[in-house]
């Protein structure tokens, strides 16, 4: 069973603040927000949409048709009851196995999914199939300096280390009380991955949370949490 269908680690993840409030309860979205492009009569499609906040944002900026896709069940039902829309279909499905239609859409979104992804430019080269000329890959993973943390945790010290950095593959960390599987890439395989399967780099972020939660997060303050990175079709 996937972990987000469990159900103790799903109450668990509930209780989170990008869980309870949406976008505006997820530290990053003061920085991704900006890289989304004009979404105006464009499709889009959300690759592990969770709860649907990104579905429901492409809606409301006027998006004609949205696809989010997650493996969970749990995730999905959340989605339909919580951010539903006439222009968004939301659907059971992982993104290893869909079957990513050629020149399909404008924008893919890819928002803390694909850290769980072992082969990255595999995932990349579907997108890039799929992909209109000229449309937008957009994603937030697990940056490469928390993923290669130890356990994913802060020392005793209050340090955050790193080890094995150059050692990409499998991780295992407690995430809100159960074990997860994750994957760690370098900096250089999110990148050079993507240039490798054609796409061209317009943005980078590492993000940090905005200005007004520094001072109740200033562990926040000691590394990046995740990667935000804007690409685009040739």
């Amino acid at each position: 069973m996937n972990q987000y269908d469990q159900p103790d680690f799903f109450d668990e993840y509930a209780k989170m603040s990008r869980s309870r409030y949406g976008l505006d309860g997820a530290g990053e979205w003061h920085q991704l927000k900006p890289l989304f492009p004009e979404l105006s009569g464009k499709t889009v499609l959300d690759l592990g949409c969770g709860y649907g906040w990104h579905c429901k944002f492409a809606a409301d900026q006027g998006a004609s048709t949205i696809l989010g896709i997650d493996q969970s069940s749990r995730m999905i039902e959340e989605a339909k009851r919580r951010n539903a829309s006439g222009a968004i279909q939301y659907r059971v499905c992982s993104i290893q196995k869909f079957d990513y239609p050629e020149n399909t859409y404008d924008l893919v979104v890819s928002n803390l999914v694909l850290h769980y992804i072992e082969d990255l430019e595999e995932i990349y080269r579907l997108v890039h199939r799929t992909l209109k000329p000229g449309g937008t890959f957009l994603i937030n993973i697990e940056h490469p300096t928390f993923t290669a943390g130890v356990h994913q945790q802060f020392a005793a010290d209050g340090t955050w280390p790193v080890t094995d950095y150059y050692y990409p593959g499998e991780r295992t960390t407690d995430f809100l009380g159960c074990e997860v599987r994750k994957y760690h890439h370098t900096l250089t395989q999110i990148l050079n991955g993507m240039l490798h399967t054609g796409f061209v780099i317009e943005a980078v972020e590492e993000a940090m949370p905005p200005a007004q939660w520094r001072d109740q997060m200033p562990g926040e303050m000691k590394r990046p949490m995740m990667l935000l990175v804007r690409a685009i079709k040739r």
